[in-house]
């Protein structure tokens, strides 16, 4: 614990540089704003042990009541009593920032960091307007890019906690990092792996992510919870060329996975397969596959229930159209990749069916400008026993035909090893 033993105490000396002083400043004011004896705090410049106490056990185990008693305080950061759309967009970027500087600082970022992602501070920006939004859809706001609204009520700012448990969240990993309160519990450490999963590539080459930090928290919190552990490193345009064919010999038989593009226009999107990709002339998948737009726009779409047309992949078909594809219909994709790999299209009149998603890339039909795939979670026992072989473990005859040749099997010995974490 960070405070002194004294019963009052001067918060920022206490906590020296351990906090970013924007997000520091404004937990002092959440503290203060914590009433303990019934006489108003705001104007000491000390605060006592027992409002750091409740101030901490409101954010930690909280109703979404008491959370933003505490909360409105940190939003205004002063001594007013108005809450506009443009103080609690601020709060989110320097809330968001203290995470992101807080699991970086003490190494918990398990294998990311600041150089092998993309710009970070770009990324807060756009993950704050993410969460922004959804509070200015309930207020009848017509644009989510502008978080105008002069006057939110402590209501609104309930609700809105219910609903946005990721503010929350980032709360708890702040205030557990930051004050160095209950960092070995359960519900820390899911806090935290819940947001950054361990990122794994494997032997390959240095390279930088098409995902800022921000949106690998984002879309780790909208995956299953048996995958936000590790995301494994499957393919990317940057260390395996581009060929749909390589493409495809490190997706299929992997589990499931994450998939981001970013076009020639520098929108930066994807999807979310759900299961494990085959090759084969059918849709496959489930309602939990989603697809994502990251820039300009963070946001998540998903199942709608129209159809089932959650993943496709095909390739060497004169019949049926050969590349992959999530959401919509044959030729009308949500999100497609040409097996002529650097070519695909985003559909959407105005909306994908599968998902509500709207055009994705900057123009309909679009060049991939680079691509990544994420394997996410841990290989099942089937398919781990199934990458140990090679074609032909899986063909007798096609072996039968190489020995008979008197030729060795160069693949032998060369499996694939487990990944090891950077």
């Amino acid at each position: 614990m960070l405070y002194p033993g004294s019963p009052a105490f001067s918060f920022q000396d206490s906590i020296g540089d351990s906090l970013p002083t924007s997000i520091s400043q404004r937990i002092f004011h959440g503290i203060q704003s914590v009433n303990i004896t019934g006489k108003s705090s705001l104007s000491n410049p000390e605060v006592t042990r027992e409002q750091f106490v409740v101030f901490v056990i409101d954010l930690l185990r909280g109703t979404a009541e008491e959370k933003s008693a505490v909360i409105l305080p940190m939003i205004r950061a002063d001594n007013s009593e108005q809450v506009t759309g443009q103080q609690i967009q601020q709060f989110l970027e320097d809330l968001i920032g203290a995470a992101v500087h807080l699991l970086h600082k003490q190494n918990v970022l398990h294998g990311w960091s600041l150089e092998n992602t993309s710009d970070c501070n770009a990324g807060i920006h756009t993950l704050a307007t993410q969460l922004m939004s959804q509070l200015l859809k309930s207020n009848g706001a017509q644009s989510q890019d502008a978080p105008e609204l002069s006057s939110i009520s402590r209501a609104a700012i309930e609700d809105w906690l219910y609903k946005v448990p990721m503010i929350s969240t980032f709360l708890r990993v702040v205030i557990t990092l930051g004050f160095s309160v209950l960092q070995q519990s359960v519900e820390q450490q899911r806090d935290v792996s819940s947001l950054v999963p361990r990122c794994r590539r494997g032997k390959t080459p240095p390279f930088t992510s098409l995902l800022d930090l921000p949106a690998i928290m984002y879309l780790n919190s909208h995956l299953p919870s048996e995958m936000q552990h590790k995301w494994r490193l499957l393919f990317s345009t940057q260390v395996h060329g581009e060929s749909f064919s390589q493409l495809c010999g490190h997706l299929v038989d992997q589990g499931p996975s994450l998939l981001v593009l970013r076009d020639s226009g520098g929108f930066i999107f994807g999807g979310f397969a759900s299961q494990n990709w085959e090759v084969k002339p059918q849709f496959q998948g489930d309602s939990r596959c989603f697809l994502f737009s990251v820039s300009p726009r963070l946001d998540v779409f998903t199942y709608t229930g129209y159809n089932d047309h959650y993943m496709y992949l095909n390739h060497s078909q004169q019949t049926m159209p050969n590349g992959l594809g999530m959401g919509g219909q044959h030729d009308y994709f949500g999100l497609w990749i040409d097996s002529n790999f650097g070519k695909g299209h985003s559909k959407a009149k105005p909306r994908c069916t599968t998902y509500n998603s709207p055009q994705l890339s900057a123009t309909e039909e679009f060049s991939i400008d680079s691509m990544e795939v994420w394997g996410l979670g841990d290989l099942s026992e089937e398919l781990q026993v199934k990458n140990k072989k090679s074609i032909l473990d899986v063909d007798p005859e096609a072996q039968a035909l190489l020995e008979m040749t008197g030729r060795t099997r160069q693949s032998e010995g060369l499996r694939d090893q487990d990944d090891d974490e950077t």
